[in-house]
């Protein structure tokens, strides 16, 4: 299941994972946002204990955003170690996010 996070609790839940983390920037109100949820729970559950799926209401955080250059919803950022370590915007079907994450799994 994919965690809510926001400005108390992103160092720990993110930038201090062990594992590398996919975090969606979205809001409520945002179509594509909501096209992209599903295909965000099916990953955080297909790959738990390997990749963490956080998810960043802009609304609600928008200094966040602010602080990761967020300028259009939904945006994907893959974090390891605590570095972006790839970005994409917009929906995207499964395979894609598969593909965008697969590098950084380990198996």
């Amino acid at each position: 299941m994919a965690k809510e996070v926001n400005m108390v609790n992103f160092e720990e839940e993110v930038l201090k994972s062990e594992v590398p983390v996919l975090v969606d920037f979205w809001a409520p109100w945002c179509a594509p946002c909501m096209m992209v949820a599903p295909v965000l729970e099916e990953i955080s559950k297909e790959y738990g204990g390997k990749l963490k799926v956080c998810k960043v209401n802009v609304d609600e955080n928008p200094a966040l955003a602010s602080q990761y250059g967020i300028m259009s919803i939904p945006t994907l950022l893959v974090f390891k170690g605590g570095i972006i370590v790839q970005q994409v915007v917009g929906a995207m079907p499964k395979q894609e996010v598969e593909r965008l994450i697969a590098p950084y799994i380990e198996e």
